[in-house]
């Protein structure tokens, strides 16, 4: 794992979007693996100003993102394929078409998860962006999801619930479960961003990167990956 420390949150996003533009403009045609929440915001509003001030094209981009809330639909303002449309996508010249997030509407959750395998199967990401929980998880592969896994439905931790309490009125609108990609798929991408930022991450950087790999700290796995950055800022850096 390469692990690069920012000054600040601006310069971890300026980063960031090196490493992923480097992705779009040597390869037009490359699947980007995708995440939600805050801290990718500052990477995707380099994307929209590099799009619309260079011209650099999304046109044949295909991009799956990580996981999705079950029980929201798609354009509930929390969903996670709200989030994409409004901070990423209807800003380039992306094909809706060529777009993919789990159906969190879905009723057979198994049958959804097995589309979803399907889906990757097919579309192997030339890289996937990744956030850190405060306790390590990745995606909504929570401490002590086996390595193994693959699409899932997720019962969220307490701690997890809390954490995304802050994009939503009240902690009780936050959904208690989720459709997520699994941690053997997460690694199966050519190469992984992870993006960290903030003091209340420090404790989980550090487990990540000096810690020993085990499914306790799921993002741990990530020491495996032949090709993986880490970006945190100084905040989030602080206990290494």
């Amino acid at each position: 794992m390469r692990v690069l420390i920012a000054k600040d949150y601006d310069e971890l996003s300026a980063k960031a979007f090196e490493v992923m533009m480097g992705i779009v403009k040597n390869n037009p045609y490359a699947v980007l693996g995708l995440a939600t929440g805050t801290t990718p915001l500052g990477l995707y509003r380099r994307m929209i100003e590099d799009h619309n001030a260079h011209g650099t094209s999304f046109a044949h981009i295909r991009t799956v993102n990580l996981d999705e809330y079950k029980g929201l639909p798609k354009d509930h303002p929390q969903s996670y394929a709200y989030f994409m449309r409004e901070n990423l996508f209807l800003h380039l010249d992306i094909e809706a078409s060529n777009t993919y997030i789990e159906n969190g509407m879905a009723q057979d959750e198994q049958a959804e998860c097995a589309c979803y395998n399907k889906l990757l199967a097919e579309m192997p990401r030339d890289i996937q962006l990744l956030g850190l929980g405060s306790n390590g998880h990745i995606a909504f592969n929570e401490p002590y999801t086996p390595f193994g896994s693959e699409t899932h439905v997720v019962d969220l931790t307490e701690n997890t619930i809390k954490d995304n309490a802050r994009l939503f009125s009240d902690i009780s609108e936050v959904p208690k479960k989720a459709f997520t990609m699994g941690v053997k798929q997460i690694m199966q991408a050519k190469q992984i961003l992870i993006l960290v930022s903030g003091a209340n991450k420090a404790e989980a950087v550090c487990k990540t990167v000096c810690g020993k790999v085990t499914e306790e700290v799921p993002a741990s796995v990530l020491l495996l990956h032949p090709n993986c950055i880490l970006i945190a800022d100084k905040e989030a850096a602080s206990k290494l």
